[in-house]
């Protein structure tokens, strides 16, 4: 087991070399407060106005001229090439959760190693922000107030199947896969409750963060 470099009571940031507004930035450090840049997501904080408390990964994006600016102790390499520089970031994180901006839009590549990255890892729990959307693993039971007319993705990472309420197109009854029966674009039409088994992604408008953060209990 890999020991956590990064601990702290409240949620962290992580932040990729993707696509990142300064807007998203702050909405995440306003409820995550320590920034975690990932290899190159340092060169993005600094471009944002925001030196990352720490940089983690395999440095091989990360410029010269960032490093510079970035105490070398708050640097930490890891040279293996076996996982991507945000499983290296999530695996060496003690908190309560982590927020995820700049994973989203450049590379669909890196996109996709993301996702897979969050559903295969359990600890911290994780939520990533694109540029609409608020995406995190569904646990096994959650209720979400939500308005009616909300738009409610489902995605499945593998196997999945569920029972859900309030949902415009219930899911019970389907077996959901990735190359199989996925859940886009469903609908809420009030107050959803969901009961998932397997991994499967959840994906709502960005508005809805603060009604996710509240159904999922974290601290902000």
């Amino acid at each position: 087991m890999i020991p956590p470099l990064v601990i702290s009571d409240r949620g962290v940031t992580v932040i990729g070399g993707g696509t990142a507004s300064a807007y998203d930035l702050q909405t995440a450090l306003a409820v995550a407060p320590m920034l975690v840049a990932a290899d190159g997501g340092a060169d993005r904080a600094l471009a944002l106005g925001q030196p990352p408390d720490w940089v983690i990964g395999d440095l091989d994006s990360i410029t010269p001229q960032a490093q510079k600016l970035i105490p070398s102790g708050r640097i930490h390499h890891v040279a293996e090439q076996d996982s991507t520089d945000f499983a290296k970031c999530l695996t060496r994180i003690a908190a309560p959760f982590v927020m995820a901006v700049g994973f989203a839009g450049l590379r669909l590549d890196h996109t996709l190693s993301a996702l897979t990255t969050m559903a295969s890892t359990p600890r911290p729990f994780v939520i990533l922000l694109a540029s609409d959307d608020v995406v995190f693993v569904a646990p096994p039971r959650l209720t979400l107030p939500l308005m009616p007319g909300t738009r409610v993705s489902l995605y499945p990472m593998g196997p999945a199947r569920g029972i859900s309420t309030g949902l415009e197109w219930p899911i019970e009854g389907i077996e959901f896969a990735p190359g199989g029966r996925v859940g886009t674009s469903n609908m809420a039409k009030g107050v959803v409750t969901l009961r998932i088994e397997g991994k499967m992604l959840l994906m709502l408008p960005r508005s809805t963060l603060a009604s996710v953060m509240t159904a999922l209990r974290l601290p902000a």
